[in-house]
């Protein structure tokens, strides 16, 4: 593992198991007879991706619920601190953050699955030839940086073709300039985000072709986490009313993606500038959201033994960041699931 992904899953529990040591049930109790404040974090910036939550609130779902909602926009490495401390009720983060976390005891539970496949892919141009992992020997692929959810992707991508990122040339974006290399040829192939990057490609009018890890290793996407104090005190059926409004939402948009995208330009005006592109975005995103098991279990399901599996190929990485032996039992909760 680089210098720079050690760096990154520190950055997580550093800051984590300083906030978690100070958990004191910070967490607002809820009003008498009023509405329960829930503090919700979401992910980077806000944008198209996140409207179930837009549409929840603006549809009344929430407030039907009797939760007073409100949104904070993070990173992993601040949401989960916060989520672990109580200073946020539930937040989404990427499961690939979850592991490592709770392997280093910080008090969090992985809850409802939002990205049933996995997000992070290898993408290339059609025209480059690339059509499998085993394609990518020698190769020239951009990635923002060796750290994270796409480079334990990338090694487990390698691995299923028995190669490691030292048969390719890897070049590190930190701009996340990856996307625009590909289109220029800089490079042949990159790290990126199913609903990101070909989205844009494709629309330029560029061909391409995406690998992903989900029938390799079935890592686990952003999903929605809760502290573990929080799980066991007052709020918990606040949480569960959450988890089924948002959910509710999710259905909406996998049937209307269209409703999804207004609910994102009522939040985040500039996106109607170019509606076109939101609208393939989301349409990606929820392709994302579901698969065989969520079809057979029910959208938001947690897939404990593709966690395990998860779990067992990070434990086998190079210097990986799992020091003890974890379960995914001590990972996830799916006592908010209906």
């Amino acid at each position: 593992m680089s210098m720079a992904f050690r760096r990154s899953i520190a950055a997580v529990l550093v800051v984590a198991a300083a906030s978690a040591a100070c958990a004191t049930g910070t967490t607002t109790s809820p009003s008498p007879g009023g509405p329960t404040p829930l503090k919700v974090g979401l992910g980077y910036i806000p944008s198209v991706q996140f409207a179930p939550f837009y549409l929840a609130d603006q549809k009344g779902y929430y407030r039907d619920a009797r939760l007073a909602v409100t949104f904070q926009n993070g990173q992993d490495a601040d949401i989960i601190p916060l989520v672990a401390q109580g200073g946020l009720d539930i937040g989404i983060a990427d499961g690939t953050s979850v592991i490592p976390a709770v392997a280093n005891g910080i008090p969090i539970r992985y809850v409802a699955t939002v990205y049933a496949r996995f997000p992070s892919i290898v993408f290339a141009k059609a025209s480059s030839g690339i059509a499998s992992a085993a394609d990518l020997r020698g190769k020239k692929l951009g990635i923002p940086v060796k750290g994270g959810s796409s480079w334990i992707m990338l090694q487990a991508l390698l691995a299923s073709a028995g190669l490691r990122p030292s048969d390719l040339q890897i070049v590190e974006y930190p701009d996340y300039g990856q996307g625009v290399a590909v289109r220029q040829g800089t490079v042949d192939a990159a790290t990126g985000f199913v609903n990101n990057e070909p989205v844009q490609l494709e629309l330029g009018g560029v061909k391409t072709v995406v690998l992903t890890v989900d029938a390799i290793t079935p890592l686990p996407g952003q999903g929605l986490i809760a502290g573990a104090t929080t799980l066991a005190g007052s709020k918990r059926e606040a949480l569960k009313a959450f988890v089924a409004a948002t959910l509710r939402a999710m259905r909406e948009i996998i049937a209307d993606p269209s409703s999804g995208v207004d609910a994102a330009i009522a939040v985040v005006p500039e996106l109607g500038a170019d509606r076109t592109t939101q609208l393939a975005i989301l349409r990606a995103t929820v392709a994302a959201w579901q698969s065989a098991y969520t079809d057979q279990h029910g959208l938001g399901a947690i897939d404990q033994d593709a966690w395990a599996r998860s779990i067992d190929f990070i434990r086998s990485m190079p210097e990986s960041p799992l020091s003890t032996s974890v379960t995914a039992g001590q990972m996830v909760s799916e006592e908010l699931l209906p």
